[in-house]
């Protein structure tokens, strides 16, 4: 596993870095802020991207979209030491596969680790409450986005899929992931519009003019 640590404070770089190598973990890089990272990560491709939260001029929830945009299927964890819920589900819906606090035990952490390695989504366990009322629909945010803004980039990039009429199977082709993915991304997508079927789904994509950014990338 080859990991790159993002994180404004250099004591903590060092001492994480340090842990994860006695565990066999290798880290690539370690930036001391978010522009920093984002180059890093092009230029080493990690397997994961641990990112601090509460950064100087480029926070976190900003880097996370940019690295998601660039490295779709590179995992990105948020540790950090903020237990706040809407901390939380923005990472969570802006498209981190994990959050973790700077307090758990680093066998937590390293188990952590090899749970998203497998492609699992890990949330700090003093988290999970939040996280249950998040998936049963109990906690909201502010929508100043529009309808789509609580959808990850995979799930946008999906339901523009949708709104041209692909197939669960040809989506999944098209995206090199499984057809039972796509199957949760649909689900996920469904619930968090409030609808009931994929064609609701993509009448309200084309309503709003959804644009299909993965057919930009390939021109």
């Amino acid at each position: 596993m080859r990991v790159l640590i993002i994180d404004d404070h250099a004591l903590f770089r060092v001492g994480l870095k340090g842990l994860l190598e006695q565990r066999n973990i290798e880290v690539v890089g370690a930036a001391a802020d978010g522009a920093e990272g984002i180059e890093l990560a092009e230029q080493l491709n990690p397997d994961i991207i641990l990112l601090d939260l509460r950064m100087p001029d480029m926070g976190g929830l900003e880097v996370l979209p940019k690295l998601r945009e660039k490295h779709p299927s590179t995992p990105v964890v948020i540790l950090t030491t903020s237990n706040e819920e809407k901390d939380l589900i923005k990472a969570l819906r802006t498209g981190a596969q994990g959050y973790l606090l700077k307090d758990m035990e680093p066998d937590e952490l390293v188990g952590a680790l090899r749970d998203i390695e497998k492609g699992k989504n890990v949330v700090a366990q003093d988290l999970t409450d939040a996280l249950a009322r998040m998936v049963q629909g109990e906690t909201s945010l502010e929508d100043n986005d529009g309808p789509f803004s609580t959808l990850t980039p995979r799930e946008h990039e999906i339901l523009c899929l949708l709104a041209e009429g692909q197939s669960n199977k040809l989506i999944a082709r098209n995206l090199g992931i499984s057809d039972g993915t796509v199957k949760l991304h649909v689900k996920a997508i469904l619930r968090k519009l409030g609808i009931h079927s994929r064609v609701e789904a993509a009448v309200i994509a084309v309503e709003q003019g959804l644009r299909n950014s993965s057919n930009k990338n390939q021109t």
